[in-house]
């Protein structure tokens, strides 16, 4: 493999991205069954999850992660399935704090957060993202399919920011006809209370959530329902490839955001990459096929040359499904979003 040198060659894809961002799934397991994401009928009793031994090793992990910084990544992010059910988790943040100048954050369901919030920020872990994708008991209840309640999910909220992982991040996929019903209240809760609500479009991840087009509401229509009870107006991104439209409350009471993957996609920006939790390096959200870094990993292979395979990987990659999506990418094999972590 020939060698590469990267204080000479900056790193960037074949449309100019530079790689910024990169996401780890620590665990292919989730305690939600999520029909967008891990619809009970496939994600059964019966599913076969990744045996133990397949799983990346923390000390693995932190090793892909020099070697992402050294490539050009200042933000990681812990993804799962869900996260908090892997074991010892703030040992792996600890790990991870150690790389200079990593913002380290985490995207959670928020079920386990209650009591992991303060061991995560006292291991290093800047900020974090809660999944919520209503307020109305009954209608969360459904959407999660295993009878957790809104409840347990906002106590994990109020313990994040007690431990100082603020302004939490909350998101909620939007489905017609499911909870879009329910926005308003969502927004009115989280307003003047310096956590930050995004509203994500109904995506067509993976092969099994049933994704239909007539289910996802634009973002510009979420705007405007939102607007027209509390008046808002646009604000300027905080970063270069940021995914959400931002917006504040006219009134001061705070921020709220809008993810428009299906409407108005982001793919010119998209500086994420991202690993599942056995190894593999996925570089959209929507591949069908990642390249395997645990054979790499585990084959005595030394830093050099894991950072070349990785830089080949990036400098091929030309994704931009959203920017594509149409009828002829409908049958395309994707990997699922629990597999990647979203």
């Amino acid at each position: 493999m020939p060698h590469l040198d990267f204080d000479d060659e900056p790193l960037a894809d074949q449309l100019g991205r530079p790689l910024h961002d990169l996401r780890v799934s620590v665990t292919d397991r989730c305690n939600f069954r999520c029909q967008y994401c891990m619809p009970r009928e496939v994600f059964g009793p019966g599913f076969a999850f990744l045996p133990r031994d397949q799983v990346l090793s923390f000390e693995e992990i932190a090793r892909l992660a020099r070697i992402f910084h050294d490539l050009g990544v200042r933000k990681l992010r812990l993804t799962g399935g869900e996260p908090t059910l892997r074991a010892q988790l703030p040992t792996l943040v600890a790990l991870l704090k150690e790389i200079e100048g990593l913002e380290l954050t985490l995207t959670t369901n928020g079920t386990l957060l209650k009591s992991i919030a303060q061991p995560l920020a006292d291991a290093g872990l800047d900020r974090i993202t809660v999944s919520l994708d209503s307020l109305d008991d009954p209608v969360f209840r459904r959407m999660n399919d295993m009878d957790f309640p809104v409840a347990m999910v906002l106590e994990g909220i109020e313990a994040a920011a007690r431990a100082g992982l603020g302004p939490v991040k909350v998101n909620a996929v939007v489905r017609r006809g499911v909870n879009d019903h329910t926005l308003i209240e969502l927004a009115r809760h989280f307003r003047g209370t310096g956590q930050i609500l995004r509203f994500i479009e109904f995506m067509d991840v993976g092969s099994t959530n049933g994704w239909r087009l007539d289910e996802v509401v634009p973002a510009s229509e979420l705007a405007r329902r939102i607007d027209a009870e509390f008046p808002l107006e646009p604000l300027d991104p905080n970063y270069t490839g940021e995914v959400a439209q931002r917006y504040r409350y006219r009134d001061g009471a705070g921020e709220i955001g809008f993810i428009t993957s299906v409407t108005q996609p982001f793919c010119a920006t998209c500086t994420r990459a991202r690993i599942s939790a056995d190894g593999k390096l996925y570089t959209c959200l929507f591949a069908g096929d990642g390249s395997d870094l645990r054979a790499a990993l585990r084959s005595g292979t030394d830093d050099d040359a894991l950072r070349t395979q990785i830089a080949q990987v990036w400098r091929a990659r030309e994704d931009r499904y959203s920017e594509i999506r149409s009828e002829d990418t409908a049958g395309l094999r994707k990997v699922e979003m629990s597999y990647i972590g979203g």
